[in-house]
């Protein structure tokens, strides 16, 4: 897993893509964003692109396929497991229930309540990027 390859962003809120822009750049993190607004053209994209991404953040409730349905369609495409990129959910869908089927069905790597300061929202995504950093992972061997 190249650690300068292009980060995900599946976001439909235009504020939240923004401070994400903010944050990757204040942490000074040199990878492109490539954001998405719907799981499907996400989807397409993964399926189309030979890049592998460091890393996919999602949003669970998303206008039609929500971020679940695309990391079940992801694990359902033998191709795009073969990517190996990691999957972390970052949303404001706390319930328990959603939580268990997001590991449970889907097997996603993390799962992460969007804080509502950004110098919250930065500490966790400069943990959750520091952490794929240093974790050994098919795409980094």
């Amino acid at each position: 897993m190249a650690k300068q390859a292009p980060v995900i962003i599946i976001e439909n809120d235009d504020d939240d893509r923004q401070i994400f822009q903010e944050v990757f750049t204040e942490l000074g993190f040199k990878n492109q964003l490539v954001f998405f607004n719907k799981a499907i053209e996400t989807l397409s994209y993964l399926e189309k692109t030979k890049e592998k991404a460091f890393l996919i953040f999602s949003n669970i409730n998303l206008p039609g396929m929500s971020g679940i349905e695309l990391k079940k369609a992801i694990n359902d495409n033998v191709a795009l497991q073969k990517k190996a990129i990691p999957f972390i959910f970052y949303t404001t869908a706390a319930d328990k229930r959603v939580i268990e089927k997001a590991y449970i069905e889907t097997t996603v790597q993390g799962y992460f309540v969007k804080e509502n300061s950004v110098a919250k929202i930065k500490s966790t995504i400069k943990i959750i990027f520091d952490y794929w950093c240093l974790c050994k992972h098919p795409n980094s061997i």
